[in-house]
């Protein structure tokens, strides 16, 4: 698909300077930009892309969209804010693609099950769909530029920590189908409440058209809530265990060299389809339940959900079990890298499958982000669960964390630091231990991997 600049100064009520100009793809970055992308310059906290017009020139840029006049022979639309006209220019865009547009949010598991529904409708049609998790008020815009002529599915993860997040990031994407996994304790303070999640996410259901297709997990406590807000709109239910329109028999997961495998089988409309899935746990079962109800909403066919999950493999940093120990030099131990991110909802998953494997099973935790005042008592009582699942050891780091390792008693420790941490766990590894990293974001948990793996320095 492409669009003049012209085009483009009208839909965003823009002012024009310089010779016309056609573009089919656009960055907001000049250091990846490619030969004929339109330049949007997005002013951050911390940055103005206003001040790089020209590196975007020099790039391959044929036009830039801005915020104020710049100095230079460049052609470019001049808006009041680059973000908004950005948002504009994505629902133009994605109105003019053939699409059926699949959004995805939750709190836990949305970019698993964005993994999956593309992995399945890849096999039998051309998808887009979110790279890595760029699922803001940036990255939603930017997936939906991508759209071209050729894609019969998009598949767009949203996310948010703060309210009208998703009715924004909606009013571009336009949804036809809206998936909600879950909602849990995170971003709460922004949320400032549980509910507070609930609403937020609820906000997909809200967007979707009154043909659109709702895709919700029944086992969720707040499913009657978005159930209602799905009002007449079409609703496809998942679960485990549960009345829903699909759901799962009992499941079996296994670790080897090659990684985990969990196998069960999907039930929907009277079939019975067995599912090989390189992932583990329960809640990988239920995401791939949400990713099942979604394909089937799209009208996708069951041999296809069948190949499309075999061919998922775990999203680097989400319970990814990492094979080579460089620097450790007794064997027979096993870690998992679950690093990537961390609220109190997929700390539970993730130790469900830490207590499913055999042998010492030590966690290292570093503490959550962003839960406002129940931060302590939410700490406090994840420490007493790793006790009561049979968590050995527990390892936390990070300010707000000291609560988890006090409530699981003797075998808790608390380090002020990421490298003091790191060098207890060296000097008690042994053999048949399985190590589980879990942490938020910013506590940057990744480096306990990268050292225990032998990379990140001595």
């Amino acid at each position: 698909m492409k669009m003049r600049l012209a085009e483009l100064a009208d839909l965003t009520q823009g002012q024009h300077s310089g010779s016309e100009v056609e573009f089919s793809s656009v960055g907001i970055d000049t250091r990846t930009l490619h030969h004929g992308d339109l330049y949007i310059a997005i002013r951050g906290e911390h940055y103005d892309g206003n001040n790089f017009v020209d590196d975007a020139q020099q790039n391959g840029a044929v036009a830039a969209l801005v915020e104020r006049n710049i100095d230079l022979d460049f052609p470019h639309v001049i808006v009041p804010d680059s973000r908004l006209a950005m948002g504009q220019l994505a629902k133009a865009w994605r109105l003019r693609s053939q699409a059926k547009v699949i959004g995805v949010t939750g709190s836990n598991g949305k970019t698993t099950v964005k993994e999956m529904i593309a992995s399945i409708a890849g096999v039998c049609g051309s998808v887009l769909y979110t790279y890595k998790n760029l699922n803001n008020d940036l990255g939603v815009p930017l997936t939906l530029l991508r759209l071209q002529d050729e894609h019969q599915y998009a598949v767009v993860e949203m996310g948010a920590n703060h309210p009208g997040e998703i009715a924004y990031s909606c009013q571009f994407a336009k949804p036809d189908i809206g998936v909600i996994t879950n909602a849990a304790a995170a971003h709460l303070d922004g949320f400032g409440s549980l509910e507070g999640v609930a609403n937020a996410k609820g906000e997909m259901i809200s967007a979707l058209a009154s043909d659109g297709t709702a895709v919700l997990n029944a086992d969720d406590p707040f499913f009657g809530f978005w159930r209602e807000l799905a009002a007449d709109r079409s609703l496809v239910t998942f679960g485990l265990g549960t009345k829903a329109d699909v759901v799962s028999g009992d499941y079996s997961t296994r670790l080897d060299k090659n990684g985990f495998t969990t196998t069960f089988d999907i039930q929907w409309q009277g079939q019975n389809v067995p599912i090989q899935l390189h992932l583990a746990g329960r809640h990988n079962v239920s995401n791939a339940l949400a990713a099942t109800a979604a394909a089937f909403a799209a009208g996708i066919p069951t041999e296809y959900v069948r190949e499309g999950l075999a061919r998922v493999n775990p999203v680097p940093g989400r319970l990814e079990p990492v094979p080579g120990w460089g620097c450790v030099s007794r064997g027979g131990v096993m870690l998992i890298n679950d690093s990537y991110n961390a609220n109190p909802g997929s700390f539970s998953a993730a130790v469900d499958v830490l207590c499913d494997l055999s042998g010492e099973r030590w966690l290292v935790l570093g503490a959550f982000g962003e839960l406002g005042e129940g931060s302590f008592e939410l700490h406090a009582q994840c420490g007493r669960e790793a006790l009561e699942k049979g968590v050995n050891r527990l390892f936390v780091t990070g300010e707000g964390g000291k609560p988890a390792a006090t409530a699981f008693g003797r075998y808790g420790e608390f380090h002020e630091s990421l490298e003091d941490l790191i060098n207890a766990l060296k000097l008690d590894l042994r053999e048949g231990t399985v190590i589980l990293v879990k942490g938020s974001r910013c506590e940057g948990m990744e480096r306990v991997v990268e050292r225990l793996t032998g990379g990140g320095g001595a």
